[in-house]
Order: structure tokens, then sequence, then C-alpha cells
């Protein structure tokens, strides 16, 4: 029987070439299906596809994965020099763009095993320039091969094409059944912040397009019917978290053409809203009927002056602004009421007067950090609640008062200077503090320094330990329990080994005891079991578990497995001061911008 030229096949057998830099074809780590299905469109966008289309089996079937796209493909030749080839860097070989110009994603060369994390056989057919190449890879043989796959048989068909064919089709088959099979609202979320608002890539999922609607998050949607843009559509998310900067904001489609790069149509320029803020914040606007000459040659953005553009600037920027403020107010209750028992008893010694210039004032200052890790934002509202206790604020404050109802200049005059007294007076907090360290390091570098001097220091300088211990403090009850704890426990031959203790109390009612070491000792096991001895006994006057603290010098080596007790902790003296240091110079970068 005489086959046709298009029908004509060869079959070789090939094998994948080692890079050096390969420890392990396997060791990519996907924390999901849905990751590694990602991957596998990285490499189709790397391909210059404007298509992808995957395909998701029903639960529990047999069905295979499918994932095509219509990029380059390859032919025989780059399949055995590129594809084959492991770990070898896409960048270093063809540099950092695609032939369209785009951002080359995949990087390591192994992204091509993605889908080895939910299936035992990968199917790969690619098409390019008149060939139509078919390789199947089986991941038990990689798995028992170890490091010599390059000795794998890998056979190969090759047969000819239609030469304006071109793209890659992966299947899966034999799906990992141990694992959840990838679902497509998940998956939909996964791709469509990074793609589905790209211009000449669309990615299809079980044959619908990723939209606008697919971003995660509270929805938001509205129309009008606009003078010059015509009928418009605007569909966002508010998200649960920050996005890439690159990813956030509001794209313009016009005829299913996206306009430029996401806007946030002069809300980047508001001061009331934080640039974080602004990261939660994602959707596209539909607007068929804006005239083509109110659009750059290249589609790269709407003409600036435009009529059009201008109604939906201002159509648009005050419901952002809306959705903006709602977040961000309710994002400022919730860290006030994680620390609402400790900042009313500090505004609570305030004299009444001062009470609400304070609370305004640690609203700005949440307002300033607002995005920063919980654990800075509250170094900042323990500086602000000490700063406040000086006079110098509401000296400027009274200031302020006086000149509200006279001269405007005077009255302007008086609020910029208590923004400078407000900074300053962080600031000059920041640096006593850090000349506070150089002492206390000093201390402890004296080989003669005790116990009680390292007590001193410490009892009415607990931020030293971090910002959740500058809430605490010892008073007379809990003085008295240590001092008869002592004279019980320590009496005769052994008064002379009596521990120096100090036991503090938080507004929320929680002990710490902290046992001070002369700075020469190092803890060590025996120190362990004696804190959990001091819990024991102390529990009979408390009635109530608390945490145990023990500084000291240098920590034994050996002590290393203990650590991570979730009620005793044991502390250098050179860490904490390390780690105060770092906390101060922070914030007097941050106060400095």
């Amino acid at each position: 029987m005489n086959m046709t030229k298009k029908e004509k096949k060869t079959i070789k057998k090939v094998h994948f070439k080692v890079d050096t830099r390969l420890a392990s074809i396997l060791g990519e780590n996907y924390r999901s299906s849905e990751d590694a299905i990602k991957e596998l469109v990285d490499n189709a966008w790397d391909a210059d596809a404007e298509n992808v289309w995957i395909d998701l089996p029903e639960p529990f079937t047999d069905q295979p994965i499918i994932i095509k796209d219509d990029g380059c493909g390859m032919t025989i030749k780059e399949v055995e020099l590129e594809y084959l080839k492991i770990a070898s860097d896409r960048i270093s070989r063809k540099g950092e763009k695609t032939q369209k110009g785009r951002k080359v994603k995949g990087r390591k060369g192994i992204g091509k095993f993605a889908g080895f994390i939910m299936a035992d056989i990968m199917d790969l057919k690619t098409k390019s320039r008149g060939q139509e190449v078919s390789l199947i890879v089986d991941k038990i043989l990689l798995v028992k091969s170890k490091r010599d796959i390059e000795k794998i048989d890998l056979p190969i068909n090759i047969q000819e094409c239609d030469s304006n064919e071109h793209g890659t089709t992966i299947v899966l088959k034999k799906l990992n059944q141990r694992l959840n099979f990838p679902l497509v609202e998940r998956l939909k979320e996964r791709l469509v912040l990074e793609y589905g608002r790209e211009v000449g890539f669309k990615v299809y999922v079980n044959s619908e397009m990723l939209k606008a609607q697919d971003i995660p998050g509270d929805q938001i949607s509205n129309e009008c019917n606009l003078q010059n843009a015509g009928p418009i559509k605007i569909g966002f998310s508010v998200l649960e978290k920050p996005i890439q900067k690159n990813q956030a904001g509001i794209v313009i489609r016009v005829n299913n053409k996206i306009i430029g790069q996401p806007l946030f149509f002069g809300l980047d320029e508001d001061e009331e809203i934080p640039t974080r803020l602004l990261r939660r914040i994602a959707g596209e606007i539909q607007a068929d009927n804006i005239p083509e000459e109110d659009i750059t040659a290249d589609w790269s953005s709407l003409i600036a002056n435009s009529k059009a553009y201008e109604e939906i600037k201002n159509w648009v920027r005050p419901q952002l602004k809306k959705q903006l403020h709602k977040l961000y107010k309710a994002d400022i209750d919730r860290i006030k009421a994680k620390r609402k028992r400790e900042i009313n008893k500090r505004l609570s010694a305030l004299p009444e007067y001062r009470r609400k210039y304070a609370e305004k004032q640690l609203d700005y200052i949440l307002t300033k950090f607002y995005g920063d890790t919980q654990e800075r934002v509250d170094v900042v509202i323990s500086f602000i609640l000490d700063a406040m206790e000086k006079d110098e604020y509401w000296t400027v404050l009274k200031k302020i008062e006086e000149a509200k109802n006279s001269d405007v200049m005077l009255f302007a005059e008086s609020l910029n200077e208590f923004g400078i007294v407000d900074m300053a007076t962080m600031c000059s907090q920041a640096r006593s503090r850090l000349r506070f360290l150089e002492y206390l390091g000093d201390l402890v570098s004296n080989k003669e320094t005790l116990e009680i001097q390292m007590h001193k220091a410490f009892e009415e300088n607990l931020w030293i330990l971090g910002v959740q211990y500058s809430i605490m403090a010892s008073n007379k009850t809990t003085k008295k329990i240590i001092e008869e704890y002592g004279k019980k426990e320590y009496t005769g031959k052994r008064k002379n080994n009596r521990p120096d203790l100090l036991l503090t109390q938080n507004v929320f009612g929680k002990y710490l005891l902290i046992e001070f070491k002369r700075p020469s000792d190092k803890i060590g096991r025996d120190v362990e079991a004696q804190a959990k001895k001091y819990r024991d006994d102390l529990t009979t006057h408390l009635s109530q578990a608390f945490d145990i603290m023990v500084i000291g010098g240098k920590i034994d080596s050996n002590m290393s497995a203990h650590y991570e007790q979730p009620d005793i902790k044991f502390l250098s003296y050179d860490r904490i001061i390390c780690d105060a240091n770092s906390q101060l110079e922070w914030l007097l970068k941050e106060l400095s911008k």
C-alpha cells in the first residue's frame, strides 16, 4: 500500500540531554494541580500563542487533561536541541523577549515536567514549518532512571503537515487519583489575574474564555450610557489580599481588544488612598462604542484629553474610591481592634481634652503605615502612644486650636508645625532608644555585670523585648508574689542561689516571668529544668498559665531543639539588643521618607 506524502512517517529514538545544573527533574515544587497547569500555560505564552485551550475532565473519570495552544510549535530539531535539554536556561538561549516582544516567563527549563504532578503519561504533539512531531514521556521510567535519564529511549514520530499549521498539544494521561482534580473555578482564579486581561492572548477553560468576573473577591458591577463613550459596563473585584502591581487596576476593553495597561483613573495620585490599597482592585470596563479616533494608533491608551475618556474617568473614579474607602476603614478598624485594650488603657491615662487628638493622630499613623506587617504596625502604634504622653504634642495642638478661628496662614503654619513635631518627637524617641541600647550593650559586655543590674535596666524598658512586651509592667502585687516565693524557696544555705526574677502583667491579665542571668553566664539544659519548676511553683499563686523567659549570655547549642516551646523562651542579651536595633533603624528610615 502506497502512502501519500503527508502520510509518510519517520520513527526514531531520541534522548533527554541533561544540563549540568540539573539536580532532579521532578524537584520543581508546585503547590497544586492548578499551579502546574499554569506553568504549561506560561510555556504557551513563551511560544507566542494567541489562544490556549484547557480541557479538564470530570472528577473520578479516566479522561485526560488537555492543554492546547496555537503558538509557534517545534520542529524535530527544536525538540531535540531545546525541548529535550533539561534545565537549559531559555533566556540564555533566546533572550528575555519572545518574537512578539513578550517578556519570557519560563526560565528553568524544567517547566515542561509540570504535568507530572498530576499524571504519569505526557503525550506531546507539536507542529511547525510543515513538521508534526509526536512524543510520549512516561513518568515511571523517569523516576526509575534517577540520574540516568539521558539513557532512556524516547520513541518519536515525525510526519509532514500543512505548513500553515502550528502549535502544541499536551495530553496528560493516567491522572494521579491520590490528588484532587484541578477545579475549573480555582484554575480560572489562578490564571485570570495574569492572563485574563492580556492583549492578544486568550485562555479558555472548558471552552469558556477567562473574563474579569473570574477574578476572586467581592464582585462590583455597574453600567451606564455616556454621551461620548456610549454604553459602558464595569466589573471589578475587591480582593482579600494585594496582588502584583502590574496586575491591579481596571483595563478598558473595546470590541474585545484591551487598550493599554490597567488604570486607576487618577486614584494613584490621591493622597487619601494608600498605594498598597490600590493593589486590591482588579477588573475591566467594556466600552465598545468609543470612537477609534479617541484611541492611539498602537492601542496603547485612550487619548488623555478625549471627551470619551474624561467621561469614563469621572464615572469610574468615585465608584472605585467608595469601595477603597470602605475596604480601608474595615482594615484600620481590624488593626485597632487587635490593640483595642492597650490603646484604650493608654488613652484613658491622658486628660480628656487630649484624647480626641490622640485618636486622630493614631488614625494618621495607621494610614501612613497601611499595608505594612502587623509587627511593624505594632511598633509604630507603641511609639506614637509613648510620644503622645509628652508635652510637645499638646503645646502645638493648643496653638492649632487658638489659630483655628483666626488668621488662615497662622492656622496652616500651626498644622505644619504639628506634623514636624509629630515626626520629630518619634524620631527623637527612636534615637534616644538607640542610645539606650548602646549603653545596655556596654553593660552586657562588662564581665562584672550581675543579674540585679540587668533586672534594673530591663524593668522599665520592656519595649526592648519587642512590641508585644511594651505594654507589660510589674506592680505591687506581682513584686510581692516574687518576694514571698523567694523567701519561701531560698532560705538557709540556698539563700545565695536565689534567682533574679521579674513578674509582669499586661492589660489582658496575662503574666510573664523573666529570669535574669549574668551576661557572662551560658544558658543550658539545667536552666530549662529550673524554669519549669518556677512555673509549677508559681501556678499555685497565680492560678493560671503564664509564659517564662530566661535571658542570659550565650545559649548552649544543645538547647536549639527546645527553642520552640510555646511557653518558655531562652534569649541572649546580644540577640535582644540586635533585634531592638533593627526595629528602631527601620522606623527611623520610614519616618524620614
